[in-house]
């Protein structure tokens, strides 16, 4: 137990450089055995797999795990982390110690599952090298990048809020028709549709700009999350730089916004659907409000509380907003099928060219993008 390096780090994040400078040989961290469940509603709390520690013996033997974990290789139990914990060895020390060519490590945690540890042999003159004195670097690194982030959100939300707030108060009527919930579950929308023929005005914009900023709020956050070290690449690491990023990412959706109204607008005339792209923009806008409130709240709990589960969660979160989205171009198709005389066929012919098939493509390219 005392040969073990173990560094406790707050929060398993990013290491800039690390990746640069260190190669993965061999990346167990999605190969875990997740013990079957008890009930339905119960969580696994334990994870296993075999390691081979005859392979590469010059690497490093790299593993994180969260805080009140128990870890076990094969009957022996090796160490309890009372933090999120880094572990990095030599295998050749690793299999030293315990005297094996091949182990089982388990680990014990309740709700624990293969998203939660990272598993890894890596080689690299950063990790030959690393000391203990150097690891009370990484771990004011990481705190660094951890409350940076909580900040970064916590003022977020405020702008948001105080937006909100403003709008509230500038434009009531149309803030509280564009919000009202019942409007997904009906029709209202389509029942007059020259209530919303000027989408170029300042209110109309101003509350697509709000909307976009609760997206690239969620769009930021999760860029951090995935690729954290690809963005700070471009930015710096701190508050005021997370803003600018936000900020740009928002005016840029708002151009995108724009660009996808004028393409339900041109795939509208094309169907001889006119003064319809109004109530089928707003209706899916609808949709994305409630969805992002949603995910937010979900998201800063679990920011400010279970930090270490936050890419899982971001992870269901968008999961989550996908299926919402095709529901509300169901629910979409189903109220315009009901209000208009048009046949089913060139009604869902249209509505896949202005909102499925782009919506399928950029839901891809955000895949992609995340692994």
């Amino acid at each position: 137990m005392a040969r073990i390096r173990i560094f406790f780090l707050f929060t398993v994040f990013f290491i800039p450089g690390f990746s640069l400078s260190a190669q993965v040989l061999e990346d167990y961290s999605k190969t875990w055995e997740v013990a079957e469940r008890e009930s339905w509603f119960a969580s696994s709390d334990r994870i296993s797999q075999e390691l081979n520690l005859a392979t590469f013996p010059k690497a490093n033997f790299y593993l994180e795990v969260p805080e009140q974990t128990v870890v076990f290789a094969g009957e022996k139990l090796w160490f309890y982390s009372n933090s999120d914990t880094v572990l990095i060895r030599r295998v050749t020390d690793v299999a030293q110690e315990l005297a094996q060519e091949k182990v089982t490590l388990t680990l014990y945690k309740e709700g624990i599952g293969s998203q939660d540890i990272i598993l890894k042999k890596m080689i690299g003159t950063e990790l030959d090298q690393t000391t203990p004195e150097e690891s009370k670097n990484f771990i004011s690194i990481r705190e660094k990048k951890r409350s940076v982030l909580r900040d970064f959100f916590g003022l977020g939300l405020l702008i948001v809020l105080f937006f909100i707030a403003f709008y509230k108060q500038a434009y009531p009527f149309l803030f509280s028709g564009m919000l009202r919930p019942s409007g997904l579950l009906s029709d209202e929308d389509f029942s007059d549709v020259g209530s919303l023929q000027k989408f170029f005005s300042l209110d109309v914009l101003l509350f697509v700009f709000m909307v976009n900023l609760l997206l690239a709020l969620v769009g930021t956050l999760g860029f951090v999350i995935y690729k954290g070290d690809l963005v700070f690449q471009l930015i710096d690491q701190d508050v005021m730089s997370l803003m600018i990023f936000w900020l740009v990412t928002t005016v840029g959706l708002l151009i995108l916004t724009v660009f996808k109204f004028i393409g339900i607008r041109i795939v509208a005339y094309l169907f001889d659907l006119r003064k319809l792209e109004f109530p089928h923009f707003f209706y899916l806008l609808r949709l994305i409000v409630w969805a992002c409130f949603i995910m937010i709240g979900v998201i800063f709990v679990y920011l400010m509380n279970s930090f270490f589960m936050l890419e899982n969660v971001l992870e269901l979160s968008l999961q989550v907003f996908f299926w919402l989205y095709l529901f509300g171009i169901t629910g979409l198709f189903l109220i315009m099928m009901n209000r208009l005389s048009f046949k089913k066929y060139h009604l869902f012919t249209y509505l896949c060219i202005a909102e499925l098939v782009p919506f399928l493509i950029l839901a891809k390219w955000i895949m992609v993008l995340g692994q």
